[in-house]
C-alpha cells in the first residue's frame, strides 16, 4: 500500500530540515529499515531510514530543499500501484500526481580509472548510450530533475561529429567552469590542464563573482550569531595570565594522562563558575536562571562551520574524565555523530584560537548563556618578577559577558579568580 514519507521531527525544537542527499532515488527499491535520505538540521546530519518497503515512486523535494517537519517529501509504493489519488488527497496537486514519462534509473559509470559517478538516465537513453559507447556522465540531461532522455543522447551524438575531443575529466571540469572546449583552439585531445589554464587566463576572469548558498550549518550559525548580537549588550574583557605553573602541571601528567590546555581550563572554569553564579546563569525574559551545576560547551571547528558540544556536570568530574570527554565529543563532532542532547544544555562556552596565533578577539555569546571565554596564543614575554626581568609564557584570555546579567566588576572578579587558579593550580586540590 502506498505511503507518503514526511520530513521527520527529530527533536522538540526542530521545525524544518534540509535534504542533504537522497540515498534512494526514484524507481529504486527500498526495504523498511534501509537508509532513504540524509537530513541536516541544527548543524547535525541524520540518516533517515524508510519505514515501508517498496519502490520510491515520487520524490517531492530535491536535494538542498528545506522542508517543514511532517510535510511530504516522497512516496513509497508498489511498482505498478496508482499513486495519483494519494497525492491529490494529500494536497500535493496535479503536477505532483502526474506520472513520469519514463521511469528513471540510476546508472553507475566509470570515468578514467576507478572513479565512479551516478547519473539519472531513462532506459532508452541508457540503451542507446551503451550501443554507441557514450559516457553518460558527459551528456547533459534535459528531463525532470536533470534526467537524461533519449533526445539528449541523440543530440550528443550529432554534436560529437564537430566537437573538440576532451578527456572525461576535462569535459566535466569544462562544464563546471562554463568553458566551451571548442574555443580552446587546441589541436588534439583537450586535457584537464588545458581547461584550467583557459579558465584562469584573462583579466575578466579575475573579477568574476559567484553566489553560493549557505549550507544548513552556516545558516544556523548565521541566525544564532545575529540573534546573540541583537539581544546581548556584550562587553569583552582581556587579561594576561602567566601559565608557567599550568604548563608544569600539563607536562608532569604526560605519563599518566595527556591533557591539553583546554582540558585544564575547563577544569579551572568549573571551579570559578560555581563561585560566580551570575557568569554561569542564563536569561529567560526578565528572569535570571541560576544554576548549581556547570555544563561547558567546547567550540570545535569542523568542515563548513563550528559546532559546540557540551560536557555536562563538569563540577563533579576529575581532570582525566574531563579530558576523555572533550576528546570524545570533539571526535564525534568532526565525524558528524553528535546527538541533539550533546549539543544542548550549556551554561558557559570556551573557544580556543590560540593555535592560530590569535592575541585577542571578542567571541560572541552562545545564547541563552551570558558569557563565553576566548583563549588566545601563548607568547614568551619579558616580565618583572622580584625586581628581575624574566621571560614567562603569557596567555591572553578574552571574556565576553552579557551586561544584562554580568556587570564589569563581576566580570573582572571572575577573570581574576580564573587567573589565580591558572597561576596557582595547586589551589584546586584544597
Amino acid at each position: 500500500m502506498a505511503k507518503i514519507v514526511v520530513m521527520p521531527k527529530l527533536g522538540l525544537t526542530m521545525k524544518e530540515g534540509t535534504i542533504v542527499k537522497w540515498i534512494k532515488n526514484e524507481g529504486e527499491q527500498v526495504k523498511a529499515g534501509e537508509a532513504l535520505l540524509e537530513v541536516s538540521t541544527d548543524k547535525l546530519t541524520n540518516e533517515i531510514e524508510a519505514n515501508e518497503s517498496g519502490v520510491v515512486r515520487k520524490l517531492l523535494a530535491k536535494e538542498g530543499d528545506t522542508v517543514e517537519c511532517l510535510k511530504p517529501i516522497a512516496v513509497i509504493a508498489a511498482k505498478e500501484e496508482d499513486i495519483s489519488d494519494l497525492l491529490k488527497e494529500s494536497g500535493l496537486g496535479e503536477a505532483a500526481a502526474a506520472p513520469l514519462e519514463e521511469e528513471s534509473q540510476v546508472k553507475s559509470v566509470r570515468v578514467e580509472g576507478q572513479i565512479k559517478y551516478r547519473v539519472k538516465a531513462a532506459p532508452a537513453a541508457k540503451k542507446l548510450a551503451e550501443e554507441k559507447g557514450i559516457n553518460l556522465q558527459l551528456v547533459k540531461g534535459t528531463g525532470p530533475e536533470g534526467r537524461i532522455v533519449i533526445k539528449d543522447v541523440e543530440n550528443y551524438i550529432e554534436n560529437e561529429k564537430t566537437r573538440t575531443k576532451a578527456s572525461p575529466v576535462a569535459a566535466k571540469l569544462a562544464q563546471e567552469l562554463n568553458v566551451n572546449v571548442n574555443e580552446l583552439g587546441k589541436v588534439g585531445r583537450v586535457m584537464k590542464e588545458d581547461v584550467l589554464a583557459f579558465a584562469n587566463k584573462g583579466a575578466d576572469n579575475l573579477f568574476e563573482e559567484k553566489r553560493v548558498k549557505m549550507n544548513p550549518m552556516r545558516q544556523v550559525i548565521s541566525a544564532r550569531m545575529h540573534h546573540s548580537w541583537s539581544v546581548s549588550p556584550a562587553v569583552t574583557y582581556d587579561m594576561k595570565v602567566d601559565i608557567t605553573n599550568l604548563k608544569r602541571v600539563k607536562d608532569s601528567l604526560k605519563d599518566v594522562c595527556k591533557v591539553t590546555y583546554t582540558d585544564l581550563l575547563v577544569k579551572i572554569l568549573s571551579n570559578a563558575l560555581l563561585q560566580f553564579p551570575l557568569v554561569n546563569c542564563s536569561i529567560d525574559g526578565d528572569e535570571l536562571i541560576i544554576k548549581n551545576y556547570v555544563n561547558i560547551g567546547v567550540a570545535v571547528a569542523v568542515e563548513g562551520g563550528l559546532i559546540v558540544p557540551v560536557i555536562k556536570n563538569i563540577q563533579s568530574k576529575g581532570l582525566k574524565e574531563i579530558s576523555e570527554s572533550v576528546k570524545a565529543v570533539a571526535s564525534k563532532a568532526k565525524e558528524g555523530r553528535l546527538t541533539t542532547d550533546e549539543m544542548s544544555g550549556g551554561s558557559f562556552t570556551i573557544t580556543n584560537l590560540g593555535m592560530f596565533g590569535m592575541q585577542s578577539f571578542s567571541p560572541i555569546i552562545n545564547q541563552p548563556e551570558v558569557a563565553i571565554l576566548g583563549v588566545n596564543t601563548i607568547e614568551d614575554t619579558p616580565v618583572v618578577r622580584d625586581g628581575q626581568v624574566v621571560i614567562r609564557p603569557l596567555m591572553n584570555l578574552s571574556l565576553t559577558a552579557d551586561h544584562r546579567a554580568v556587570d564589569g566588576a563581576v566580570a573582572a572578579q571572575f577573570l581574576s579568580r580564573v587567573k589565580e587558579l591558572i597561576e596557582k593550580p595547586e589551589i584546586l586540590i584544597l
